[in-house]
């Protein structure tokens, strides 16, 4: 179905209610795509940093108490 018919057989508000909610998921996508980014750079930054926090920890005590942690 062509956007004339359209036109014709639902009037001119169905298709520009329909451009507008494709116009409207598009920009919802393209603002979405570098709040990813960014959630992804800050997850590799925080997996490093926890990377260098945990190798500098001193080794688990052996021996302990059973209900120490």
């Amino acid at each position: 179905m062509s956007a004339f018919e359209v036109v014709q057989r639902y009037g001119t508000w169905a298709l520009l209610r329909f451009v507008v909610a494709l116009v409207v998921f598009v920009a919802l996508h393209l603002v979405r795509q570098p709040l990813l980014w960014a959630a992804r750079v800050l997850e590799v930054f925080m997996r490093r940093i926890d990377g260098f926090v945990v190798a500098g920890l001193p080794p688990r005590p052996t021996g302990a108490e059973e209900g120490w942690r």
